[in-house]
């Protein structure tokens, strides 16, 4: 399984044959390495329904015909727009072909924002995500705050890659991050959700340090691991 990071929280996993997005934030993400018109998938697994969550999406999945993993109401309102979609939800698992997904709980919200029409649409709960395959699993935490469920989830999982948020101001900082981090106890840690505007300003290589011993980087867009 390979697996690679491409700025602000879109990560990349390619098994079993097929190439997955998550959260596929590229036309307005400055901090990544991907082109939007050129970027192909089978699988788009979606946290939540924020803008810079969201974000590809819908152009990604029509070109590639890719299927829409999503909780409920945001893969249903993807869906209405004639997508191919899997609706799921908070606590509920489902193994596909390419691996087996299960959303976890995230304190944040989830909406789509127009600007055009001034309009919000509410999008569900925001979720995290727990992917096994090929014998390892990886969680990509979404946007959230701290919670001390994260604890039961380490003692459940046997994380091998963690995707966590460290901006603050929209989701957890660097301390709760940390904190977070110790709860979960994975083999290796990677911050997500930093830099890519200015409230969520960080430095990735003081929350990497902070951590030790525990194992992480932070990596650049592109970047990734060979799990």
């Amino acid at each position: 399984m390979k697996v690679t990071y491409h700025g602000h929280s879109v990560v990349k996993i390619q098994t079993n044959g097929k190439t997955i997005l998550i959260d596929p934030f590229i036309t307005g993400n400055g901090l990544t390495d991907l082109e939007a018109e050129k970027v192909e998938a089978d699988v788009i697994l979606l946290t939540h329904g924020h803008n810079d969550h969201l974000g590809d999406t819908e152009d990604i999945a029509r070109r590639s015909d890719a299927l829409i993993v999503a909780p409920f109401e945001l893969a249903t309102y993807l869906g209405w727009k004639g997508l191919n979609t899997h609706p799921m939800h908070i606590g509920g698992a489902y193994t596909f072909d390419f691996g087996k997904v299960k959303f976890t709980q995230a304190f944040h919200g989830s909406s789509f924002m127009d600007e055009e029409t001034q309009t919000i649409t509410y999008m569900g709960m925001p979720a995290g995500i727990l992917f096994e395959a090929e014998g390892k699993t990886i969680y990509h935490m979404g946007d959230t705050g701290l919670f001390s469920d994260m604890k039961m989830i380490g003692e459940r999982n046997n994380i091998d890659l963690l995707f966590v948020p460290i901006g603050d101001n929209f989701t957890m900082g660097p301390e709760d991050a940390k904190q977070a981090v110790e709860w979960i106890g994975p083999k290796f840690t990677v911050p997500i959700h930093y830099n890519t505007m200015p409230p969520i300003k960080q430095d990735p290589e003081a929350f990497v340090s902070s951590i030790s011993p525990a194992d992480g980087a932070a990596w650049s867009a592109g970047e990734g691991t060979d799990l």
